[in-house]
């Protein structure tokens, strides 16, 4: 589906971005990984996307930073030859009531999920709009969409991916480029293992159970794909009937 193509993955060394990129690279895709992270996990992720037969190379980049940004992409133009996929991935989370939350713990997560998300989509927008043809995937949350007691700077960030996506999507339309977000619910990663064996949080979800990273990537697969040319400017809620 995606033979010769090219797909950066942010934060793709792990949990859903890790998931994402194995099934983009088994779709035949090319994969370039900035991340900031664990780089044994890292290397680990690249070479089983290396072992699929298709190129793949990691960036340690601070998704928050521009002009970390602007060079990463650079060197991925340079190493790839081109991008025809972003997926926005790259995200943190430092929960707390707001009565508790100090201002650098929102700062931080906004600058992550936000800002992190227009950097990179600011270094593909002139490639993409020149080629007249690309993919943007955000990933949004439930939590953007309907709030969550304790996370008022991870669902402000992701509810503003819903409003960049929109934007970016009209923005890129007549260039025949697509923008869309996904909003999963929970998900089984390192992230979210505490809450495993929460029987009331499972209990709060119609199919009552988590989802597979697996599942996830393939949403992200039907997007990127040409499958989905005629999708944009769309929040595909992937959550089991949470925000039912």
């Amino acid at each position: 589906m995606l033979k010769g193509k090219t797909a950066v993955v942010t934060g793709g060394s792990q949990g859903i971005g890790r998931a994402v990129a194995m099934k983009l690279a088994k779709n035949g895709a090319n994969i370039a990984i900035p991340y900031i992270g664990d780089p044994e996990r890292a290397s680990h992720t690249l070479c089983e996307i290396k072992a699929l037969g298709v190129d793949a190379a990691l960036y340690v980049c601070d998704v928050s930073n521009f002009e970390d940004v602007a060079h990463t992409f650079k060197q991925i133009v340079a190493d790839f030859g081109q991008i025809d996929i972003l997926i926005n991935n790259a995200g943190i989370t430092k929960d707390k009531l707001v009565m508790g939350m100090k201002p650098e713990d929102f700062d931080s997560v906004i600058n992550v999920n936000l800002k992190g998300a227009f950097n990179t989509i600011k270094q593909v927008y002139p490639l993409f709009a020149r080629q007249k043809s690309g993919k943007i995937i955000n990933v949004s949350s439930v939590s953007g969409l309907m709030g969550n007691a304790g996370q008022a700077n991870y669902s402000a960030s992701k509810a503003g991916i819903v409003g960049l996506t929109k934007t970016v999507a009209k923005e890129l339309a007549s260039r025949g480029i697509c923008c869309n977000a996904i909003a999963p619910g929970f998900v089984k990663t390192d992230m979210t293992e505490r809450f495993v064996d929460n029987k009331e949080l499972i209990d709060s979800i119609p199919l009552k159970r988590m989802a597979d990273p697996e599942e996830i990537a393939e949403l992200v697969l039907f997007l990127a794909s040409d499958k989905s040319n005629y999708i944009t400017g769309e929040v595909i809620r992937i959550d089991g009937g949470l925000a039912m």
